[in-house]
């Protein structure tokens, strides 16, 4: 029943290479700005579409990972550590001159998966450059929480314990980037940025993260036969990580005018559909406790508002109008069955009760790890 939205991981960057540009003082920092490269390298390569390597061999390098995600994720921590460790070294030397010429000589460049389709010029996505550490390192993580994410929706049919676990950990690196990265970094951000470098889509993100770890744990709950009144409200609970994250993007929409409305689209359906499902599972336990006529007002309640809130994408249109569908279904049932057998009155919308909701899940906090080693500059 989950929507997809992959759009977020579609990021692309510019080549880098810190060799060319930081002047080592020894051939033990050289040696490491070449790895630092190397290790970038590797995630241009993937998230650019130029994978230069035979399936068995990017199997083979990662240590016998199987999964394209798992191998992603393994080579992003593989820089990370790396990263973190030139960056310490990098706000050790701030103040010196040549280390910010340096850092503007980089050219750190990104471009967006969250912008409209409006702001890609023929030529391709249009690419966003902040000479700062701290905004590699925040986009970098951005792009890691996004394919821990799509590893998570890879394994939800086949691991039902394992997928709520990805989009948790997911939902702490985005905790982590936007309290501990990006927070600091607004200040020292151009007018131009991509939305993925401001910290209220990374709290946006990790909601949504959220939101899908609880949406997969319901889906666990229901192949276990859990009572529909506890399935309603975790359903529901699903709802209101979506509501508080629908609640930011009216800030975000006021920072950045040009992220695309896809990302609320998405937000705002997945929010309906499971306030749907959780009506439908509300409406089973009014009648499993004889009360008919109240199951039959709240199930079409529910479907009135469904039907005034169909996404435009056709993709995830089809789930959600097969989820009214079957709601419908349900109804039709009960209708049937109250006319033939119970003929209780149907009462008003204000008499029915509201939707209780139950968040189950937390975050898996994030804690960046950092390869201690030693770097020496030319900075005189």
């Amino acid at each position: 029943m989950m929507l997809h939205y992959a759009q977020p991981s579609k990021l692309k960057t510019k080549k880098i290479v810190f060799e060319a540009i930081y002047a080592a003082s020894d051939s033990a920092t050289l040696e490491q700005l070449k790895e630092l490269s190397s290790k970038r390298r590797v995630i241009e390569e993937f998230i650019n579409e130029k994978r230069s390597i035979t399936e068995a061999i990017a199997r083979e390098i990662s240590g016998g990972l199987e999964s394209r995600y798992e191998q992603d994720i393994h080579k992003i921590e593989q820089y990370l550590p790396i990263l973190g460790n030139m960056l310490f070294y990098v706000d050790a030397l701030s103040t010196n001159i040549r280390m910010a010429q340096w850092n503007a000589a980089l050219k750190i460049r990104w471009s967006s998966g969250l912008i409209s389709s409006s702001f890609f010029n023929l030529t391709g996505p249009k690419f966003f450059q902040i000479d700062n550490l701290r905004f590699e390192l925040g986009m970098t993580l951005f792009l890691y929480g996004e394919i821990l994410r799509e590893r998570a929706l890879e394994l939800l049919s086949t691991d039902l314990i394992l997928s709520p676990n990805f989009f948790r950990q997911a939902a702490g690196i985005y905790h982590h980037l936007a309290h501990n990265v990006l927070l600091p970094l607004q200040p020292l951000l151009p007018p131009e940025k991509p939305p993925e470098a401001l910290a209220e889509v990374s709290n946006i993100m990790s909601l949504i993260c959220l939101a899908e770890a609880q949406a997969a744990a319901v889906r666990r709950a229901e192949e276990k036969g859990t009572s529909p009144s506890l399935l309603a409200k975790l359903h529901h609970g699903v709802a209101l990580f979506l509501e508080e994250a629908i609640g930011i993007f009216s800030t975000v929409v006021k920072q950045h005018k040009d992220i695309s409305s896809r990302l609320l689209e998405f937000t705002s359906s997945c929010k309906s559909l499971h306030e749907l499902k959780g009506q439908e599972y509300v409406a089973q336990s009014l009648k499993a406790s004889d009360q008919i006529g109240a199951a039959i007002a709240v199930l079409h309640s529910a479907l009135i508002n469904a039907r005034k809130k169909i996404p435009r994408e056709e993709s995830w249109k089809s789930i959600y109008q097969k989820q009214i569908h079957d709601a419908s279904e349900v109804l039709r049932k009960f209708e049937h069955e109250n006319y033939v057998v119970w003929s209780q009155n149907i009462p008003s919308v204000d008499e029915l009760p509201l939707p209780e909701g139950k968040k189950i899940v937390k975050v898996i906090h994030y804690s960046p790890k950092i390869w201690e080693r030693q770097l020496i500059f030319k900075t005189k």
